[in-house]
């Protein structure tokens, strides 16, 4: 049986959604699924003044997706194949997500993290709001580790879905729900059927590398 772990930070709620169908997929293509959360680096909302994400903020540190298990470096080590979460900001991975990066120099010493099967999806407020660069921000850490990237390209016919489109990992638009006169559009089916598959065509990379390498 293959490991998949899915590792993401969760603002608003959006990047949990992507992740909960990951996580799914992932179960129903047969793998042990360890879905995890990262924790916050900080005990206040970094948008005070924006009462959608002040409200998401309090959910997520006391409300029901505490239920979600915070992740460990552990969870890498017995993955085979990782799924990242995170939402872009200025083109790059939230703070949460690299805090947790940045405490791997120990298993990436021992080799831990190299050929391990990685991919990663996104959301932004706007369409042009850095989808591919926050992408790209995880796969500079990927290149370090040894790891392989498993984009999903342009591989099945739900990656040029309208609200899809992006072949360096599945981005959702949420939408700016505070900004008035613009209009939201939170996570899609779309988004949640592409993200399946994504996982999927990663899982499949992972366990023909187990088998390969095992070889």
């Amino acid at each position: 049986m293959t490991n998949v772990a899915i590792v993401y930070y969760s603002a608003t709620g959006n990047i949990h959604k992507l992740a909960v169908a990951a996580a799914e997929a992932a179960e129903k293509a047969g793998a042990q699924v360890r879905l995890r959360r990262v924790a916050e680096i900080q005990e206040a909302t970094i948008a005070p003044n924006f009462t959608e994400w002040t409200e998401a903020f309090q959910e997520h540190v006391g409300g029901s997706s505490r239920e979600v298990e915070i992740a460990t470096q552990d969870d890498l080590d017995w993955a085979d194949a990782v799924i990242w979460g995170t939402p872009g900001r200025y083109g790059a991975m939230a703070g949460p997500l690299k805090h947790f990066i940045d405490q791997t120099f120990e298993l990436h010493a021992r080799g831990g993290l190299k050929n391990k099967a990685m991919s990663s999806f996104t959301s932004t407020g706007t369409q042009h709001g850095g989808q591919e660069s926050t992408v790209l921000s995880l796969s500079n850490v990927f290149y370090h580790w040894g790891a392989i990237i498993v984009p999903p390209g342009v591989t099945d016919p739900i990656m040029v879905a309208p609200s899809n489109g992006n072949p360096y990992g599945v981005s959702a638009t949420s939408g700016l729900q505070a900004v008035p006169g613009l209009l939201a559009q939170n996570v899609t089916e779309d988004n949640l059927k592409a993200v399946g598959y994504q996982t999927v065509r990663t899982l499949q990379v992972a366990e023909a590398l187990k088998q390969g390498l095992g070889n």
